[in-house]
């Protein structure tokens, strides 16, 4: 090569942080005595266009479905108000360590989970890669149920609303007009659920084959996607100024409405109503801390991708911080507003109730003794007369009552513990159509949803897209056919939840392709931080980027009690997963309602496979790294410098297999180089991640 096509520039080795690159064999140039290596020129990493798109991201990722259907069910099932204590514990012990250590670690190496983990050590690649097939498993299913809220919305503007009556059917026996039996069984909200929306299959042996409906819905929702990341952050970035803000405009409106409902104080009276007894179940801690988990978007590796878009300068932990902060208020005053909610339905449920028992009692009046029939039993004096009588209704019927006279209660209907489709598509659709303006009041609804789905799915989806164009093999393809093959994959595999088994599937993918495979994921990322980085060199990062060094609780939290508690989960999860057997809800039409059904023989093995799919890449690149099978950080900017040939005046300086270059550009170098041999970290006393050094001095010329 001659190198005097270009004159000599000095390069600032700071300019490594943006990341590095794969270089051309040396060659040595006996003339002048210097090493020339072609470097390939490589676009400077993306930017977000302000802070606030990268908060708006940030809090589109963390507050997402959960916050809405998953929160207030465990308030509702773990002791009400009692189950806030465990969930801020949590998010103390896990959250907030884990959230930090996440965006620093992504600002300082300016790269992907796959690119950061592989920076490390190549040998914890694998963590990467766990963390893009879990984000790809999980959007897979997650823009299903943006698919369903699709569907929801476009049905809210019609008049009446579908869900909120039972259609009819004609008995040609009889030569009458009757509600559909399954709907009258069941109610008119699970019917249009279950039969119309996703026409369920009595199990999930029998597809029933694909719903074109719901597969338009789910093309839609892929089509939307991809149009909002197909530029990376420079598209999505703008897009979250809706899907993070919207949502909280529509929860202060449903708050104004929903406090001023008949009912509302006496479902948040049972919401702020503590049990405290349920703290002594372990269930109930470890519902908490992977509900802390979930909502911050831990492990997914989107929040790694994000914080790499960062300026170096960045306060990061003011971030953590804050999102930690943020996810708590939205999941409370969420909850809030579910809950003044279903206390209308449960008073208006009970109304109902007490109507239904009045009309038996009026039916049979005449049979009843005469002190009874002077007795006026009304929705007002209901609870203090009705003990009077219903004695005398109970010799009628003969010690019957259960086939005739309903139990009326409050308590019991807030009881009735509902999450995820159950209670945003059934329990809360029923509480909407109670509501005058139900129409306006579901379109708001089923509007948040998507706001929320939408915006954690931008995220999750990030998370794997940087990952693959981090790697030089997508590198030199336009993002937006990249983002459009991996979107057209995912909407060609969803298809399977677009049949009549498609809730089945969807049920099974959350259960065990975005729960254990995420738990181990961040168990094993404070671990490669603290004891491979180093936890010391991590601090040093972090002071470097915002002018303060975390303290005792941030030190302490990393390297002994956020994997203690990480890893207590795992145990937990799978004592859990071994004494209760997997199960999925069947509908049954002839009966009107759901019933758990074990998992056939190959559905299990099918979440066996969802399963390791989630952590197996961590083991399995660790071991074939260790035992130098083959190499998996070769496809990865993130490359080194080969030695291929080994002259007297290289022999002394170049010895290891790769070393960390800047890729901004090219240029001329004179460097003092320092060798390191990948071998595990923690053998030696530096803290240096497992390189080891040893001084060398060269002069390198880059030619484009």
């Amino acid at each position: 090569m001659d190198s005097k096509r270009h004159p000599p520039r000095p390069v600032n080795l700071e300019e490594a942080d943006d990341g590095v690159v794969e270089f051309s064999p040396l060659n040595q140039d006996e003339d002048e005595g210097t090493v020339t290596i072609e470097v390939p020129v490589t676009e400077e990493r993306a930017a977000w266009g302000s802070k606030m798109q990268f908060m708006l991201s940030c809090i589109s990722l963390s507050v997402g479905l959960g916050n809405v259907w998953r929160f207030p069910y465990l308030v509702q099932q773990d002791g009400g108000g009692a189950f806030l204590i465990p969930y801020l514990i949590m998010m103390v012990l896990e959250g907030a360590p884990l959230f930090l250590l996440e965006l620093g670690i992504g600002q300082r190496l300016r790269q992907g989970s796959l690119g950061v983990w592989t920076h490390i050590s190549p040998w914890w690649t694998g963590l990467g890669v766990a963390s893009t097939i879990v984000s790809y498993l999980v959007g897979l299913y997650y823009n299903v149920i943006i698919a369903w809220c699709f569907y929801y919305l476009f049905n809210s503007f019609k008049t009446p609303l579908p869900f909120g009556t039972c259609p009819n059917e004609t008995n040609v026996e009889l030569n009458l007009t009757l509600p559909v039996e399954e709907c009258e069984m069941s109610s008119e909200t699970a019917y249009f659920w279950y039969r119309q929306t996703i026409d369920a299959s009595p199990s999930i042996d029998e597809t029933g084959g694909i719903k074109w409906w719901m597969a338009l819905c789910l093309t839609l929702s892929w089509i939307l996607v991809w149009v909002c990341i197909m530029k990376g952050i420079q598209s999505s970035g703008k897009v979250v100024y809706f899907t993070a803000l919207f949502p909280y405009c529509i929860l202060i409106i449903f708050f104004g409405r929903a406090v001023t409902l008949k009912g509302a104080g006496e479902g948040l009276k049972h919401m702020f109503t503590p049990d405290m007894s349920k703290l002594l179940n372990p269930t109930v801690w470890m519902d908490a801390a992977c509900q802390v988990f979930y909502s911050l978007g831990l492990a997914f590796g989107s929040l790694i991708a994000f914080a790499s878009y960062n300026p170096m300068k960045n306060n990061c932990k003011r971030d953590a911080l804050f999102m930690c902060s943020i996810t708590v208020f939205t999941a409370t005053f969420a909850t809030i507003d579910i809950f003044a909610v279903l206390g209308f339905k449960a008073v208006a449920n009970y109304e109902k109730c007490i109507e239904y028992n009045i009309m038996k009692l009026e039916s049979i009046a005449q049979h009843l003794p005469e002190h009874t029939q002077k007795i006026n039993v009304t929705i007002e004096n209901y609870e203090e007369t009705w003990k009077t009588v219903l004695g005398s209704i109970q010799d009628f019927y003969e010690q019957k009552t259960h086939h005739h006279i309903k139990n009326c209660s409050v308590a019991d209907e807030l009881n009735q513990a509902a999450e995820g489709t159950g209670l945003a598509f059934i329990v809360f659709t029923q509480a909407i159509v109670e509501l005058p303006g139900s129409n306006f009041w579901s379109v708001c609804f089923f509007m948040m949803l998507l706001a929320l789905g939408l915006g954690s799915q931008f995220g999750t989806m990030e998370g794997v897209i940087t990952n693959l164009f981090d790697m030089k093999v997508f590198a030199r393809i336009r993002k937006e056919i990249v983002t459009g093959c991996v979107c057209l994959s995912a909407l060609l595999i969803g298809l399977i939840f677009c049949t009549g088994a498609g809730e089945y599937w969807v049920g099974m993918f959350d259960t065990f392709a975005g729960s254990m495979g995420l738990i181990v994921i961040a168990f094993f990322e404070t671990i490669v931080i603290s004891y491979v980085y180093g936890h010391k060199k991590f601090s040093d990062d972090i002071e470097k980027m915002i002018g303060e060094r975390p303290g005792i609780y941030w030190q302490a939290m990393w390297r002994f009690i956020s994997p203690l508690t990480i890893f207590s989960i795992v145990v937990a999860s799978v004592y859990y997963r071994v004494t209760h057997p997997p199960d999925y809800p069947a509908w049954k039409a002839e009966m009107g309602n759901a019933v758990k059904e074990p998992y056939p023989g190959w559905a299990m093995f099918v979440c066996l496979m969802l399963l390791m799919g989630g952590f197996l890449p961590i083991p399995i690149v660790y071991f074939m790294r260790r035992f130098q099978c083959t190499r998996f950080d070769h496809d990865i900017q993130t490359a080194s410098i080969k030695r291929v040939e080994t002259t007297m005046s290289t022999q002394g300086m170049i010895k290891s297999e790769e070393m960390a270059i800047p890729e901004n550009e090219l240029f001329f170098l004179d460097v003092e180089l320092e060798e390191y041999h990948d071998s595990p970290a923690g053998e030696d006393d530096d803290d240096d991640g497992g390189l080891t050094v040893q001084g060398g001095k060269f002069r390198m010329e880059v030619i484009d």
